[in-house]
């Protein structure tokens, strides 16, 4: 498989606070890597520098061979301008906590947004294509509706269909169930579960730990700011070498269901 996304030592640090201490990781294309941990553990902040919402501080990162952020001239490294910072964002989509929607456009105007204004796409293909993904996401009856009327779980699957109308190469998730009611956690997860069936490669911060030993075709465990160890679900999930990863299931699923 190719790999899609590869850091090596990466860091980032906030003033005198580092939240990323040095990570390793490879992704390929099709997998999907579910990334637990600790809140303050850097999951977010590493979503983040993957989409270059934040600038990195050490190591180097890749995106389809081609390196974040910045060229390599010779021996060295000059930052890239905005306008090829942007061109590279277009390879991930993001999925944030928060819906983010235009509140004054509706379902469908907020998911061709990006393919008419940063693609060029012409207006009635983006809207067809519009269409299909709001279908795929179980929301053709939604496309004239204002975010306003429409459930979390409704705006948080726009959300999702916006990101897939830009075509990323990599999709990145930063627990898009958190801010939801318990009883619409389940149609976003649904259709994230599509998403993977399909063959999408998706990051994702959860911590919806039976989705992600379903779903995911690796499962990474973070805690201050180190990927402390990653693999398979049922390793991960039902027997981590480490002793934090331990710690962390177990307060997990001994935590109390909500009535």
């Amino acid at each position: 498989m190719n790999v899609i996304l590869k850091a090596v030592g990466l860091r980032k640090s906030y003033g005198s606070f580092e939240a990323l201490k040095g990570i390793d990781l490879e992704i390929s294309r099709g997998e999907v890597l579910c990334l637990i941990g600790p809140s303050g553990s850097g999951k977010s902040t590493f979503l983040r520098c993957i989409n270059q919402l934040s600038v990195i501080n050490g190591g180097v990162l890749w995106i389809n061979g081609e390196l974040v952020g910045y060229r390599c001239i010779g021996h060295k490294l000059y930052e890239r301008s905005e306008r090829e910072i942007a061109r590279q964002r277009l390879a991930t989509g993001m999925v944030f906590q928060r819906f983010n929607l235009f509140s004054h456009k509706t379902a469908l105007e907020n998911v061709i947004e990006g393919p008419t204004q940063v693609l060029k796409v012409q207006r009635r293909q983006a809207e067809a294509a519009g269409r299909e993904l709001l279908n795929r996401v179980g929301l053709a009856d939604k496309c004239d509706a204002y975010p306003i009327e429409l459930s979390g779980g409704q705006q948080q699957r726009v959300a999702i269909a916006r990101a897939l109308a830009m075509k990323p190469a990599l999709m990145l998730f930063d627990e898009p169930t958190s801010s939801l009611d318990p009883e619409l956690v389940g149609e976003v997860l649904a259709v994230m579960r599509d998403l993977a069936r399909s063959g999408m490669t998706m990051v994702v911060v959860t911590h919806e730990l039976a989705f992600a030993r379903e779903v995911a075709s690796r499962v990474g465990f973070m805690d201050h700011g180190h990927l402390v160890e990653s693999g398979p679900p049922d390793q991960i999930l039902g027997n981590p070498t480490h002793v934090r990863t331990r710690e962390f299931i177990s307060a997990v699923l001994s935590q109390p269901s909500v009535d």
